[in-house]
């Protein structure tokens, strides 16, 4: 947390391709995913001291190589309107071959 009570944006960031990751290695086993983007990085929710987060993770977007989602990031603790999304960006994995190449998804 920063001297204000808020998240740093960097933890939120790093939880977001963790998740997405998990996701895209459940959704599509035996592949060799990397993050290769992040769109629109824009906080303009603070998140508090004590909040509970809960991602949502929705794939938007599968090619021959990469696969990509939309992340949603909800508060469930804070009192706010229901559903507001705190933060929410677009992420791309690309898979990978054992010699670092894309290679198609299995």
């Amino acid at each position: 947390m920063n001297d204000q009570g808020s998240l740093f944006g960097g933890y939120l960031l790093k939880w977001i391709d963790e998740v997405a990751y998990i996701t895209a290695c459940i959704e599509h086993p035996g592949n060799r995913f990397v993050t290769i983007a992040l769109d629109n990085v824009e906080f303009n929710h603070p998140i508090a001291l004590g909040e509970i987060l809960r991602f949502a993770v929705t794939e938007t977007r599968k090619g021959n190589t990469s696969v990509a989602y939309l992340v949603e990031v909800f508060g469930e603790k804070v009192a706010r309107d229901a559903g507001t999304v705190l933060f929410a960006t677009h992420i791309t994995f690309v898979n990978l071959d054992n010699t670092g190449r894309k290679a198609p998804i299995k």
